[in-house]
Protein backbone atom coordinates (compact mmCIF):
# COMPACT_ATOMS: atom_id res chain seq x y z
CA UNK A 1 0.00 0.00 0.00
CA UNK A 2 2.34 2.11 0.90
CA UNK A 3 4.64 1.66 -2.49
CA UNK A 4 1.48 2.02 -3.87
CA UNK A 5 1.08 5.70 -2.51
CA UNK A 6 4.50 6.64 -3.36
CA UNK A 7 4.08 5.46 -7.11
CA UNK A 8 1.16 7.55 -7.35
CA UNK A 9 2.73 10.62 -5.53
CA UNK A 10 5.52 10.35 -8.13
CA UNK A 11 3.13 10.76 -10.92
CA UNK A 12 0.83 12.51 -10.07
CA UNK A 13 2.60 15.72 -8.24
CA UNK A 14 4.95 15.62 -11.34
CA UNK A 15 2.02 16.10 -14.09
CA UNK A 16 0.50 18.46 -12.15
CA UNK A 17 3.76 20.38 -12.06
CA UNK A 18 3.52 19.86 -15.83
CA UNK A 19 0.25 21.46 -16.25
CA UNK A 20 1.15 24.45 -14.38
CA UNK A 21 4.16 25.12 -16.09
CA UNK A 22 2.70 24.47 -19.86
CA UNK A 23 -0.52 26.96 -18.77
CA UNK A 24 2.21 29.81 -17.53
CA UNK A 25 4.19 29.07 -20.49
CA UNK A 26 0.81 29.35 -22.31
CA UNK A 27 -0.15 32.36 -20.20
CA UNK A 28 3.04 33.95 -20.73
CA UNK A 29 4.39 33.09 -24.41
CA UNK A 30 1.09 31.73 -26.11
CA UNK A 31 -1.08 34.01 -28.34
CA UNK A 32 -3.09 35.71 -26.15
CA UNK A 33 -5.46 38.66 -28.22
CA UNK A 34 -9.04 37.96 -28.84
CA UNK A 35 -9.04 38.42 -32.97
CA UNK A 36 -12.05 39.46 -32.55
CA UNK A 37 -10.73 42.74 -31.33
CA UNK A 38 -7.34 42.85 -33.12
CA UNK A 39 -5.92 45.04 -34.14
CA UNK A 40 -6.55 46.89 -30.93
CA UNK A 41 -5.00 50.27 -30.82
CA UNK A 42 -4.02 51.59 -27.23
CA UNK A 43 -3.06 55.79 -26.38
CA UNK A 44 -1.39 55.57 -22.84
CA UNK A 45 -1.63 59.17 -21.24
CA UNK A 46 0.75 60.31 -18.92
CA UNK A 47 0.64 58.45 -15.69
CA UNK A 48 -1.32 55.48 -16.93
CA UNK A 49 -0.36 52.17 -14.55
CA UNK A 50 -0.17 48.79 -15.57
CA UNK A 51 -2.97 47.97 -13.01
CA UNK A 52 -5.46 50.92 -14.97
CA UNK A 53 -4.82 49.21 -18.69
CA UNK A 54 -4.86 45.22 -16.94
CA UNK A 55 -8.43 46.10 -15.26
CA UNK A 56 -9.78 48.00 -19.11
CA UNK A 57 -8.44 44.67 -20.68
CA UNK A 58 -10.27 42.11 -18.25
CA UNK A 59 -13.42 43.87 -18.68
CA UNK A 60 -13.35 44.53 -22.45
CA UNK A 61 -12.04 40.99 -23.05
CA UNK A 62 -9.01 41.82 -24.94
CA UNK A 63 -6.93 39.30 -23.70
CA UNK A 64 -7.43 35.55 -23.77
CA UNK A 65 -6.19 35.15 -20.48
CA UNK A 66 -5.36 38.60 -19.10
CA UNK A 67 -3.63 37.46 -15.58
CA UNK A 68 -0.50 36.05 -17.24
CA UNK A 69 -0.33 39.97 -19.09
CA UNK A 70 -0.23 41.24 -15.45
CA UNK A 71 2.01 39.07 -14.06
CA UNK A 72 4.62 38.84 -16.69
CA UNK A 73 4.45 43.09 -16.59
CA UNK A 74 4.76 42.93 -12.80
CA UNK A 75 7.17 40.52 -12.70
CA UNK A 76 9.06 42.75 -15.60
CA UNK A 77 8.70 46.63 -13.11
CA UNK A 78 6.38 47.61 -15.55
CA UNK A 79 4.45 49.88 -13.42
CA UNK A 80 3.55 52.85 -15.45
CA UNK A 81 3.46 52.90 -18.85
CA UNK A 82 5.52 55.18 -21.17
CA UNK A 83 2.94 57.41 -22.87
CA UNK A 84 2.15 57.23 -26.66
CA UNK A 85 -0.03 55.17 -29.60
CA UNK A 86 0.80 51.39 -29.46
CA UNK A 87 -1.23 48.99 -31.32
CA UNK A 88 -1.75 45.48 -30.13
CA UNK A 89 -1.90 42.62 -32.74
CA UNK A 90 -3.72 39.11 -33.02
CA UNK A 91 -1.43 36.45 -32.42
CA UNK A 92 0.81 38.53 -29.73
CA UNK A 93 2.01 37.16 -26.30
CA UNK A 94 1.59 38.66 -22.99
CA UNK A 95 5.18 38.69 -23.18
CA UNK A 96 5.58 40.25 -26.29
CA UNK A 97 2.83 43.20 -25.02
CA UNK A 98 5.08 43.67 -22.14
CA UNK A 99 7.98 44.03 -24.04
CA UNK A 100 6.06 46.57 -26.70
CA UNK A 101 5.36 48.70 -23.83
CA UNK A 102 8.19 48.53 -21.42
CA UNK A 103 10.55 49.75 -24.44
CA UNK A 104 8.00 52.48 -25.63
CA UNK A 105 7.73 50.53 -29.13
CA UNK A 106 5.23 53.06 -30.58
CA UNK A 107 2.99 52.86 -33.82
CA UNK A 108 2.79 56.41 -35.46
CA UNK A 109 -0.58 57.77 -36.21
CA UNK A 110 -1.87 59.72 -39.39
CA UNK A 111 -2.43 62.84 -38.92
CA UNK A 112 -4.51 65.12 -42.14
CA UNK A 113 -5.89 68.27 -42.86
CA UNK A 114 -7.64 69.56 -46.01
CA UNK A 115 -6.95 73.38 -45.75
CA UNK A 116 -7.73 75.85 -42.72
CA UNK A 117 -8.99 78.76 -41.96
CA UNK A 118 -6.71 80.53 -40.34
CA UNK A 119 -3.72 78.93 -38.11
CA UNK A 120 -6.13 79.18 -34.92
CA UNK A 121 -8.14 76.27 -36.98
CA UNK A 122 -5.14 74.27 -38.31
CA UNK A 123 -4.20 74.30 -34.19
CA UNK A 124 -7.49 73.03 -33.75
CA UNK A 125 -7.68 70.60 -36.24
CA UNK A 126 -4.13 68.89 -35.51
CA UNK A 127 -4.77 69.00 -31.98
CA UNK A 128 -7.71 66.08 -31.50
CA UNK A 129 -5.53 63.70 -33.85
CA UNK A 130 -2.31 64.44 -31.22
CA UNK A 131 -1.99 64.01 -27.60
CA UNK A 132 -0.64 67.80 -27.36
CA UNK A 133 -3.20 70.61 -26.78
CA UNK A 134 -4.33 73.32 -29.53
CA UNK A 135 -2.97 76.23 -27.31
CA UNK A 136 1.00 74.43 -27.98
CA UNK A 137 0.60 74.26 -31.38
CA UNK A 138 -1.13 77.49 -32.03
CA UNK A 139 2.27 78.76 -30.51
CA UNK A 140 4.57 76.38 -32.19
CA UNK A 141 2.74 77.54 -35.48
CA UNK A 142 3.72 80.97 -34.61
CA UNK A 143 7.59 80.40 -35.06
CA UNK A 144 9.20 82.20 -37.46
CA UNK A 145 9.72 80.57 -40.60
CA UNK A 146 12.34 81.64 -43.41
CA UNK A 147 10.51 82.83 -45.77
CA UNK A 148 7.05 82.86 -44.92
CA UNK A 149 7.31 85.84 -42.70
CA UNK A 150 4.33 87.96 -41.27
CA UNK A 151 1.07 87.53 -43.34
CA UNK A 152 2.16 84.91 -45.64
CA UNK A 153 2.86 82.40 -42.78
CA UNK A 154 -0.57 80.89 -43.62
CA UNK A 155 0.87 79.54 -46.67
CA UNK A 156 3.97 78.21 -45.21
CA UNK A 157 1.86 74.66 -43.62
CA UNK A 158 1.36 72.07 -46.56
CA UNK A 159 -2.40 70.30 -46.04
CA UNK A 160 -1.29 66.78 -46.04
CA UNK A 161 -1.22 63.07 -44.96
CA UNK A 162 1.43 63.02 -42.12
CA UNK A 163 2.97 60.83 -39.35
CA UNK A 164 3.86 61.31 -36.22
CA UNK A 165 3.91 59.66 -32.63
CA UNK A 166 1.09 60.88 -30.84
CA UNK A 167 2.66 62.42 -27.79
CA UNK A 168 5.11 63.99 -30.82
CA UNK A 169 5.85 67.94 -29.17
CA UNK A 170 3.86 70.55 -30.60
CA UNK A 171 7.75 72.03 -32.53
CA UNK A 172 8.22 68.71 -33.47
CA UNK A 173 4.61 68.54 -35.51
CA UNK A 174 4.61 71.87 -36.88
CA UNK A 175 8.35 71.67 -38.41
CA UNK A 176 7.19 68.72 -40.17
CA UNK A 177 4.49 70.77 -41.61
CA UNK A 178 6.81 73.44 -42.32
CA UNK A 179 9.44 71.00 -44.00
CA UNK A 180 7.19 69.46 -46.34
CA UNK A 181 6.25 72.90 -47.96
CA UNK A 182 9.98 73.05 -48.24
CA UNK A 183 10.16 69.45 -50.21
CA UNK A 184 7.02 70.99 -52.22
CA UNK A 185 9.03 73.76 -53.57
CA UNK A 186 11.74 72.13 -55.54
CA UNK A 187 13.76 74.13 -58.12
CA UNK A 188 11.17 73.19 -61.04
CA UNK A 189 8.30 74.87 -59.26
CA UNK A 190 10.00 77.34 -58.16
CA UNK A 191 10.76 78.41 -61.76
CA UNK A 192 7.15 77.59 -62.37
CA UNK A 193 6.24 80.53 -60.20
CA UNK A 194 8.87 82.75 -61.44
CA UNK A 195 7.44 82.46 -64.77
CA UNK A 196 4.69 83.77 -63.43
CA UNK A 197 6.48 86.67 -61.78
CA UNK A 198 5.68 85.32 -58.38
CA UNK A 199 7.47 84.39 -55.52
CA UNK A 200 6.51 81.44 -53.57
CA UNK A 201 4.68 83.25 -50.55
CA UNK A 202 2.64 85.01 -53.72
CA UNK A 203 1.72 81.55 -55.60
CA UNK A 204 0.06 80.71 -52.02
CA UNK A 205 -1.71 83.76 -51.44
CA UNK A 206 -3.01 83.68 -55.04
CA UNK A 207 -3.73 79.86 -54.24
CA UNK A 208 -6.12 80.59 -51.50
CA UNK A 209 -8.09 83.51 -53.19
CA UNK A 210 -8.87 80.80 -55.87
CA UNK A 211 -9.67 78.20 -53.08
CA UNK A 212 -12.26 80.69 -51.68
CA UNK A 213 -13.16 81.69 -54.77
CA UNK A 214 -14.03 78.21 -56.62
CA UNK A 215 -14.67 75.12 -54.98
CA UNK A 216 -14.36 73.17 -57.82
CA UNK A 217 -11.39 71.15 -58.56
CA UNK A 218 -11.60 71.65 -62.90
CA UNK A 219 -12.97 75.41 -62.41
CA UNK A 220 -9.78 76.27 -60.19
CA UNK A 221 -7.41 76.63 -62.80
CA UNK A 222 -9.46 78.48 -65.34
CA UNK A 223 -9.91 81.36 -62.22
CA UNK A 224 -6.06 81.28 -61.34
CA UNK A 225 -5.44 81.95 -64.91
CA UNK A 226 -7.69 84.97 -64.87
CA UNK A 227 -6.14 86.25 -61.97
CA UNK A 228 -3.29 85.97 -63.15
CA UNK A 229 -4.05 87.56 -66.52
CA UNK A 230 -5.41 90.49 -64.88
CA UNK A 231 -1.79 90.89 -62.68
CA UNK A 232 0.07 90.91 -66.12
CA UNK A 233 -2.28 93.23 -67.51
CA UNK A 234 -1.40 95.99 -64.58
CA UNK A 235 -5.07 95.55 -63.44
CA UNK A 236 -6.40 95.35 -59.96
CA UNK A 237 -7.65 91.91 -58.98
CA UNK A 238 -11.23 92.16 -57.69
CA UNK A 239 -11.63 89.34 -55.89
CA UNK A 240 -14.17 89.29 -53.78
CA UNK A 241 -12.69 86.72 -51.03
CA UNK A 242 -10.12 89.44 -50.13
CA UNK A 243 -13.10 91.70 -49.09
CA UNK A 244 -14.97 89.01 -47.46
CA UNK A 245 -11.53 88.23 -45.77
CA UNK A 246 -11.51 92.06 -45.04
CA UNK A 247 -14.89 92.11 -43.19
CA UNK A 248 -14.04 89.23 -41.44
CA UNK A 249 -10.95 90.62 -40.66
CA UNK A 250 -13.28 93.05 -38.32
CA UNK A 251 -15.75 91.08 -37.47
CA UNK A 252 -14.79 87.10 -37.67
CA UNK A 253 -18.88 86.38 -37.12
CA UNK A 254 -19.66 87.72 -40.35
CA UNK A 255 -21.57 85.92 -42.82
CA UNK A 256 -20.94 87.20 -46.37
CA UNK A 257 -22.95 85.46 -49.09
CA UNK A 258 -23.23 88.91 -51.22
CA UNK A 259 -20.74 91.68 -51.72
CA UNK A 260 -21.88 94.56 -51.75
CA UNK A 261 -21.27 97.98 -53.51
CA UNK A 262 -20.50 99.30 -50.04
CA UNK A 263 -18.23 96.87 -49.13
CA UNK A 264 -15.56 97.60 -51.99
CA UNK A 265 -14.52 100.75 -50.32
CA UNK A 266 -13.34 98.79 -47.21
CA UNK A 267 -9.75 100.91 -45.97
CA UNK A 268 -7.85 97.41 -45.77
CA UNK A 269 -4.84 95.69 -47.51
CA UNK A 270 -6.65 92.93 -48.55
CA UNK A 271 -8.95 94.66 -50.55
CA UNK A 272 -7.73 94.51 -54.04
CA UNK A 273 -11.03 96.29 -55.19
CA UNK A 274 -9.46 99.38 -53.87
CA UNK A 275 -5.53 97.94 -54.03
CA UNK A 276 -3.25 96.71 -56.83
CA UNK A 277 -1.89 93.82 -56.91
CA UNK A 278 -1.91 90.61 -54.79
CA UNK A 279 -3.00 90.85 -50.66
CA UNK A 280 -0.46 90.65 -47.91
CA UNK A 281 -1.05 87.01 -47.53
CA UNK A 282 -2.94 84.12 -47.74
CA UNK A 283 -6.65 84.22 -46.64
CA UNK A 284 -6.08 80.57 -45.61
CA UNK A 285 -4.44 77.81 -45.58
CA UNK A 286 -3.70 76.79 -49.31
CA UNK A 287 -4.35 73.46 -50.27
CA UNK A 288 -1.59 71.45 -52.74
CA UNK A 289 -4.18 71.34 -55.58
CA UNK A 290 -5.14 74.64 -55.38
CA UNK A 291 -0.98 75.74 -55.37
CA UNK A 292 -1.26 73.54 -58.61
CA UNK A 293 -4.09 75.01 -60.09
CA UNK A 294 -2.03 78.45 -60.09
CA UNK A 295 1.63 77.28 -61.38
CA UNK A 296 -0.38 75.00 -64.34
CA UNK A 297 -2.87 77.59 -65.16
CA UNK A 298 -3.82 76.89 -68.17
CA UNK A 299 -3.77 80.12 -70.69
CA UNK A 300 -6.67 81.69 -71.63
CA UNK A 301 -7.32 85.24 -72.52
CA UNK A 302 -10.47 86.38 -70.11
CA UNK A 303 -10.66 88.97 -67.65
CA UNK A 304 -13.71 89.19 -66.46
CA UNK A 305 -15.69 86.03 -64.48
CA UNK A 306 -18.74 86.31 -62.62
CA UNK A 307 -20.43 82.90 -60.37
CA UNK A 308 -22.56 81.30 -62.83
CA UNK A 309 -26.05 80.39 -61.86
CA UNK A 310 -26.86 77.47 -64.57
CA UNK A 311 -23.97 75.69 -63.31
CA UNK A 312 -23.09 76.17 -59.27
CA UNK A 313 -20.10 76.36 -58.08
CA UNK A 314 -18.76 77.77 -61.34
CA UNK A 315 -18.24 80.69 -63.64
CA UNK A 316 -19.07 82.47 -66.46
CA UNK A 317 -16.04 83.98 -67.61
CA UNK A 318 -15.72 87.47 -70.27
CA UNK A 319 -13.24 88.64 -72.60
CA UNK A 320 -14.51 92.47 -71.90
CA UNK A 321 -16.80 94.49 -69.97
CA UNK A 322 -19.71 94.31 -72.13
CA UNK A 323 -19.62 90.28 -71.69
CA UNK A 324 -18.51 90.35 -68.14
CA UNK A 325 -22.21 92.96 -67.45
CA UNK A 326 -24.52 90.61 -69.20
CA UNK A 327 -23.22 87.81 -66.89
CA UNK A 328 -23.47 89.72 -63.87
CA UNK A 329 -26.53 90.47 -64.66
CA UNK A 330 -27.38 87.21 -64.89
CA UNK A 331 -25.92 86.52 -61.31
CA UNK A 332 -27.43 89.50 -59.45
CA UNK A 333 -30.78 88.31 -60.39
CA UNK A 334 -30.31 85.08 -59.54
CA UNK A 335 -29.25 86.39 -56.25
CA UNK A 336 -31.93 88.12 -56.25
CA UNK A 337 -35.22 85.71 -57.06
CA UNK A 338 -33.78 84.02 -53.57
CA UNK A 339 -33.94 87.02 -51.36
CA UNK A 340 -29.74 87.07 -51.10
CA UNK A 341 -29.01 90.64 -50.09
CA UNK A 342 -26.02 89.80 -47.58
Amino acid sequence: MRKLMVITVGVVIPGLLLVLVWKGYNAVFEANVNPELAPYELYVEPGTSLETVYEDWFESGLLLQPEGFYLIGTKKGLDTLKTGHYVIEEGMSSNGIVNMLKAGLQTPVKVSFNSAKNLKDLADQLSPQLMVDAPALYKALQAPMEGWEGPLKQGAFLPDTYEFYWNASAETVINKLYQNTISFWTPTRIRQAQDLGLTPGEVSTLASIVMKESSKADDRPKVARLYLNRLADGMKLQADPTVIYAIQQENPAAVVQRVLRKDLTIDSPYNTYKNLGLPPGPLCVPEKAALLAVLEAPEHDFIFMCADPDQPGYHAFARNYAGHLVNQRKWTHWLNSRKIYR
